[in-house]
């Protein structure tokens, strides 16, 4: 009996020290952390959360679990935290995420989504009480789908990407008490507090340069009892970022820590250097020439000033005054022509009538792109495009291709985009060399992320945007097979006349009333990708040919089925049948009422995302509604003069013109 309560009394003494840890690194090079990911430790004692590596998590922890209560149901006790880093990104322009201190009941985060939720959540598990995650973030992106306040900002969080408390980077002078702006990107040394009470449960989390001690007032202050957020078990402290394909590196210099006593002050003096990020400073020509004959040195200087016409000429570019307000968005062409290996073939990823596409990879930060490059004659109406170009880049959401930026020489405009791995889903759908097959759940996710992506450009971002021309090639795919629309807001042509706006789009996917009108509108964006729902669920284009070599028209070839009990015929016979039927039904049924004649009776994004969700029934449809009053229904719209005597329309749903071959 002795013997047990002296066993016992040992690990109470055991339990009572790990409570008062406290510990400091100044510098990683003989630290034990525990890396995960693109975590590395660099030769100058540097801890490297990225790697430069894009679209992998890295994660470091301190080795051993600490003990945030003296008992199980005790309540977390008062920990601080002090940390120095510093967030570099190679176009400072081009936000992507930071970086995060966290603490967590586990070391395992195979399952967080790559590159997204700080390398510690994923879609299914963001906010769930029982991940038992407190997380400091330091944000360099402003992510609307999270709500996030700017692209420059700290946060507290519990279980969830989205912040509890959050505040723009920044900090107050103890002398007058003015609040002075902090960039989290900048490349320099920053030092990051972090202080919970466990008497108060009051959480204060404070910022300052490097060379500046600690301000008297936080940055920010919030009351929240962790011991109802972390586990009642041990829990691992650390540090965690997810590479975002914009090239990024996150960096910590060093670390205290301290349970029950203030974090041990960290000496910046004995901290690893940064290592200089740009391009390598290139070796002076000496100006120091002997004097030779002369006829040798008119030779030289002639030869010299040959070759630097030919190389002015060979990478000339258009640039006029205006441009300089876009300059972050604006590409060198020579950088483009390094990146693409001077546009040859072997890069080409594809040619329509827009132009053709490269692959590159561009010099410094390595970042794959995709180049388009186009044609442009005339010089009117440029200033308007490039801008538009420029305000589009500032587009972010998952289910778009990111567009960087552009450049333009002589006769010829660049585009860049990021690079998707996977190319345009419609080789997928229509390429009867293309090995890959999607199957039904695949397709089912790239519909609902298109209409994400679609929904964000028509409602959820400052102004709407229209994109003119959904289609199938248009969609393109990441490296995990997700869809991102591209192309947005670009689809039309500036003429001659900057006052006029030419109507462009692809035979199949126009809506009757922009035939009748020319005006582009979210209703017209929503017939579109309602034949796109057709497209994608049915493996066949919106116009097909029969056996004769007339043409007819998807939608009424489904209608046909449905009215003869046979919807479920028109899916694309590649599936062999594995298929989830309601989730058929529904996109069959969906595309059908998007591709309504009467832009009126479409329903709007939000309602399509209703549907797909499952959060509200689709409304009830009858073939016999669609395909009986359609001609009346477009008389009394005003369409029979305009558009049913068009000599290449048809259909019922009049979705066919003379346009085609789109961009």
């Amino acid at each position: 009996m002795k013997h047990t309560s002296f066993l016992w009394y040992l690990l109470l003494l055991t339990t009572l020290a790990s409570c008062d840890d406290q510990f400091l690194f100044s510098g990683f090079t003989q630290s034990s952390l525990n890396l995960d990911g693109s975590a590395i430790v660099t030769n100058g004692g540097l801890l490297d959360l990225t790697n430069g590596t894009a679209i992998i998590n890295g994660h470091a922890f301190y080795p051993s679990p600490l003990h945030f209560r003296k008992s199980p149901d005790g309540k977390v006790q008062s920990f601080s935290v002090n940390v120095v880093f510093s967030i570099f990104i190679t176009y400072p322009d081009l936000s992507a995420d930071g970086m995060a201190f966290f603490i967590a009941p586990t070391k395992n985060f195979s399952d967080a989504r790559a590159g997204k939720y700080f390398g510690l959540l994923n879609e299914n598990n963001n906010g769930n009480t029982s991940n038992h995650i407190f997380m400091v973030e330091l944000d360099t992106y402003k992510n609307a789908e999270v709500q996030d306040i700017n692209d420059n900002h700290v946060g507290i969080n519990i279980n969830s990407v989205r912040s509890f408390k959050s505040n723009t980077s920044g900090f107050y002078e103890d002398d007058s008490g003015a609040f002075r702006d902090l960039t989290l990107n900048g490349n320099k040394g920053t030092q990051l507090w972090i202080d919970y009470d466990d008497s108060t449960t009051q959480i204060n989390v404070t910022l300052a340069p490097i060379n500046v001690g600690k301000p008297s007032r936080p940055l920010m202050s919030t009351t929240y009892d962790l011991s109802t957020a972390l586990s009642n078990s041990t829990s691992y402290i650390g540090f965690t970022s997810g590479a975002s394909p914009v090239n990024s590196r996150q960096y910590v210099m060093g670390w205290s820590f301290g349970m029950n006593k203030p974090a041990p002050p960290l000496d910046v003096s004995k901290l690893p250097k940064l290592p200089f990020h740009g391009p390598k400073a290139q070796s002076k020509l000496l100006a120091i020439v002997l004097p030779i004959a002369t006829a040798t040195l008119i030779l030289s200087i002639g030869t010299i000033v040959i070759l630097v016409i030919q190389r002015r000429l060979k990478y000339a570019e258009v640039r006029e005054d205006w441009e300089a307000e876009f300059g972050p968005h604006r590409f060198s062409y020579k950088d483009l022509f390094h990146a693409t290996g001077g546009f040859k073939n072997k890069h080409l990823l594809g040619e329509g009538g827009f132009g053709k596409v490269y692959k590159g990879v561009l010099p410094l930060s390595n970042v794959e792109v995709a180049v388009k490059r186009m044609s442009h004659e005339s010089r009117q109406g440029m200033k308007e495009f490039v801008t538009e170009v420029v305000s589009i880049g500032r587009l972010r959401h998952r289910n778009l291709v990111q567009l960087l930026g552009y450049c333009r020489r002589k006769g010829e405009l660049f585009l860049v985009y990021n690079y998707m791995p996977n190319g345009s889903l419609d080789k997928y759908l229509h390429c009867e060399e293309h090995k890959t097959f999607l199957n039904w759940a695949q397709r089912f996710r790239v519909i609902k992320g298109i209409a994400t992506g679609l929904l964000y450009l028509h409602e959820k971002w400052e102004k709407i945007v229209i994109h003119r021309d959904i289609k199938a090639s248009n969609v393109l795919l990441d490296g995990e097979m997700n869809g991102r629309l591209g192309d947005f807001g670009l689809a039309y042509d500036h003429g001659t006349d900057p006052q006029t706006t030419h109507m462009v789009g692809t035979k199949g996917y126009l809506a009757p009333e922009l035939l009748r009108t020319g005006k582009a509108s979210p209703h017209t964006d929503v017939f579109a990708f309602g034949m796109f729902l057709l497209e994608v669920s049915c493996g066949q284009r919106p116009v097909k040919k029969n056996a004769e070599g007339n043409e007819f028209f998807l939608v009424d070839w489904v209608l046909e089925h449905w009215n003869n009990g046979l919807l479920t015929k028109t899916l694309d016979s590649r599936l062999q049948g594995d298929y989830n039927i309601d989730e058929a039904h529904l996109v069959l049924k969906l595309g059908l009422l998007c591709s309504h004649p009467l832009p009126i009776s479409r329903p709007r994004m939000r309602e399509v995302m209703q549907y797909l969700d499952g959060d509200m029934p689709i409304p009830e449809l009858r073939p016999t509604q669609l395909s009986s009053n359609m001609v009346s229904l477009m008389k009394n719209s005003g369409l029979n003069s305009s558009v049913m005597s068009y000599p290449q329309i048809s259909s019922s749903f009049c979705t066919i013109s003379g346009l085609s071959g789109g961009r």
